[in-house]
């Protein structure tokens, strides 16, 4: 895979904040992720900027209700070209970000964001009542879609801030057992074929108990895992990806219980972990220089200060991996 011209350690976010007002989100994400600030979605402010509602509702095969679920699907019109539109309703954080962004005094060097993975949409359709075949269809040409529209607003948008596009697939963890609902061949090759659908740097999101061997197959630029000790069994894989110049965004700060103010924590833990991967034939060297780091999972269901804590933990945490990074090169003359 092609480098990714990023410097060691930045920060960004998962995606989801629990803001109301999209530019207070904005600014809030431009203010504490500054070197790679993500688009936030806000599906506090409406149900219709949670992450399927947001995609689905360019399938018109879909009808969608007013509380983001979908309620029924129209067979007669699965088929019917696909339309990607970006409004205020359900793209609310996002477009207030982009504005946000134009009027700084200098524009992000890069940003992100993140649209649903096509193994995601493909169980939310299965389970609204498409048959699976047309439901995994229909997800993998509406993630490549969505990806591509997105690619397109942000360089008319940004045109100088290179866009990171992260997959969002908590979908994986129905892939983790025996009883997926289509074999791991074209679960791959459905992601695969999503992060081929653009030219920026693209990553997949990993979440929890997500299959992750499964999203490294899928051939990502970044992966995004949460720092566990489930990661060591995947060591290998992990090693092969880095080796490949591939990146990791490490949730290191994480989201499902409460976290001090301090990073000194989340830093020991991060870097206890990889001292166990080292141990088991990672790169130690790589594992520290292709690092981007994040909360483990959204922030939507936070509060607004505790989500501001994460992000600033977050960045605490990537400002020590790059002062890391800089120091080993220094000693080892590079």
């Amino acid at each position: 895979m092609p480098p990714i011209p990023m410097s060691t350690g930045l920060a960004t976010g998962i995606g989801s904040l629990p803001h109301q007002d999209p530019m207070a989100a904005a600014a809030s994400v431009l203010r504490w992720l500054p070197g790679l600030p993500a688009a936030p979605q806000l599906p506090s402010r409406t149900p219709l900027e949670g992450m399927i509602a947001q995609s689905v509702r360019a399938l018109p095969e879909v009808v969608l209700g007013t509380d983001g679920t979908i309620e029924r699907i129209d067979d007669d019109m699965i088929g019917e070209p696909i339309v990607t539109t970006f409004d205020a309703t359900a793209h609310g954080g996002l477009l207030a970000f982009l504005a946000h962004a134009q009027r700084q005094p200098r524009r992000p060097d890069f940003v992100k964001m993140q649209v649903t993975g096509p193994l995601t949409l493909g169980l939310a359709l299965l389970e609204a009542g498409m048959p699976t075949a047309d439901a995994f269809e229909r997800a993998g040409a509406l993630a490549r879609a969505w990806a591509r529209a997105t690619e397109h607003l942000v360089s008319e948008r940004l045109p100088d801030s290179p866009l990171v596009l992260f997959f969002d697939e908590p979908g994986l963890t129905a892939f983790s057992g025996n009883d997926a609902p289509i074999d791991r061949e074209r679960a791959t090759d459905l992601l695969s074929g999503s992060l081929a659908a653009v030219a920026c740097t693209v990553g997949v999101h990993v979440c929890g108990q997500g299959d992750l061997r499964l999203a490294l197959d899928a051939g990502p630029q970044i992966v995004g895992v949460e720092v566990s000790d489930d990661l060591l069994a995947h060591a290998a894989a992990l090693g092969r990806h880095l080796e490949g110049d591939g990146w990791v965004a490490w949730g290191a700060v994480p989201t499902d219980r409460p976290v001090g103010e301090h990073a000194a924590p989340l830093w020991r833990a991060l870097v206890e972990n990889w001292c166990e991967l080292t141990r088991r034939g990672c790169d130690g060297l790589r594992l520290r220089q292709q690092a981007v780091v994040t909360p483990a999972c959204g922030l939507a269901g936070h509060g607004l200060s505790q989500a501001e804590r994460a992000m600033r933990l977050a960045r605490e945490i990537g400002d020590r991996i790059h002062d890391q990074a800089v120091a080993t090169k220094l000693t080892v003359g590079a």
